[in-house]
């Protein structure tokens, strides 16, 4: 199967590796010279260091070297059986290149978008000759490490199409979830409360940076808290996610961008790639301590826990996605300790529902309106599992 990938960033690049180091021959377009050959010299030095982490064999890199091309001529991509664009996250860019790819490309090729925030639906209405080809394939940064892929058929998606992508991107050892063309997909809208809720807490005075963090790693087993999560996404690339999710939404206040952020960004504090964001990476002495308290810190980890899990139950309500691929894209999209409706299950979905009845009746907005679902669960005495 012949590949070609477009835009050689850090993403394209990354997803060029995996189709590479499959045994596929990828074609890696740029039309900046000067791109390709910044890829080529960062593809050589990632495989360096995983073999000097003892992490790829030395087969492996020659596979991934061997079967990869570079080009910026346009012409070059046709022959591909499947594309995948990766360039600007800009809706116009992005369905002119479709429109210029269908005049390359067979009939039979597959045109895929690795967008992140874009209608996948609207994409597909630039093409004319075979819009039931088009559809969303969205890896995570990093591609070679993160094993999660989303499968996003648009609304004018054939039913061959979405089968034969997932069994192509399974083939390239990654795991892959069926999810419905909706703003912001599954992992990245279902994760907003990790980050704006902390944001809420932090804004209320209820606790400090350091201690959110403290209480969502040693109490609630999360790979990074919110915060340093933030800025290790970069500041600037999690609140514009969160802005256009807002307004795709038609402004739900569960989204709603945080102010405390929307600063931090205008300052130019945008994590660990500026050297400062919520924390100081220039001088850590800066750097709160947390406070250490296990009553406060269970009292944040629920109060984040319980907002995860109403918009997993959403997303179930709703249809965007089965049962076991939310709970599977939780866990291995952003490595969350466990599904969210499995641990719902574990506290109990009466509990639940109380808990956000209460921040409901407190605050009075939607971001705690409790899902359909769990109340109806709750009536039946019903679980997930």
């Amino acid at each position: 199967m012949k590949v070609a990938i477009i835009g050689c960033g850090a993403m394209g690049s990354g997803i060029a590796q995996i189709a590479a180091a499959a045994g596929n021959p990828v074609l890696l377009f740029d039309k900046y010279p000067s791109a390709l050959d910044r890829s080529q010299k960062q593809l050589r030095k990632r495989i360096q260091q995983e073999q000097s982490k003892g992490r790829m064999s030395e087969e492996e890199a020659e596979t991934i070297i061997e079967n990869m091309r570079y080009s910026n001529d346009r012409q070059d991509i046709a022959g591909s059986d499947i594309v995948i664009e990766s360039i600007v996250e800009e809706l116009e860019a992005k369905q002119q290149l479709f429109r210029d790819l269908e005049q390359i490309v067979s009939p039979d090729c597959i045109l895929a978008t690795n967008t992140s925030a874009l209608s996948v639906t609207a994409i597909a209405s630039a093409c004319r000759i075979r819009p039931g080809r088009v559809i969303g394939i969205h890896f995570f940064i990093p591609a070679p490490q993160v094993k999660l892929v989303e499968i996003v058929p648009a609304l004018q998606t054939l039913s061959p199409v979405t089968n034969l992508s997932q069994q192509i991107v399974k083939k390239w050892g990654k795991t892959t979830v069926l999810v419905k063309d909706r703003p912001g997909f599954l992992v990245n809208r279902i994760v907003r409360p990790y980050y704006l809720e902390a944001l809420r807490i932090l804004e209320e005075g209820a606790a400090d940076i350091a201690t959110i963090d403290w209480a969502m790693t040693e109490i609630g087993r999360f790979k990074m808290g919110p915060f340093t999560l933030m800025d290790y996404i970069g500041n600037d690339i999690n609140y514009n996610f969160t802005e256009s999710l807002y307004q795709s939404t038609y402004n739900d206040n569960r989204y709603q961008p945080s102010i405390t952020q929307k600063k931090l960004v205008e300052a130019g504090y945008l994590g660990r790639k500026t050297g400062r964001g919520f924390y100081n990476y220039k001088d850590h002495s800066g750097n709160p301590a947390p406070r250490k308290e296990d009553d406060l810190g269970r009292q944040i980890l629920f109060r984040i826990l319980i907002l995860l899990i109403n918009e997993a139950a959403d997303a179930l309500f709703n249809q965007r996605a089965s049962r076991e691929d939310i709970d599977l894209a939780m866990t291995t999209g952003i490595d969350f300790p466990t599904g969210l409706l499995s641990w719902a299950d574990d506290i109990g979905i009466e509990v639940v529902v109380q808990h956000l009845d209460r921040l409901y009746g407190l605050y009075g907005e939607e971001r705690y309106r409790c899902s359909p679902l769990l109340r109806n669960m709750k009536k039946r005495a019903e679980r997930f599992y």
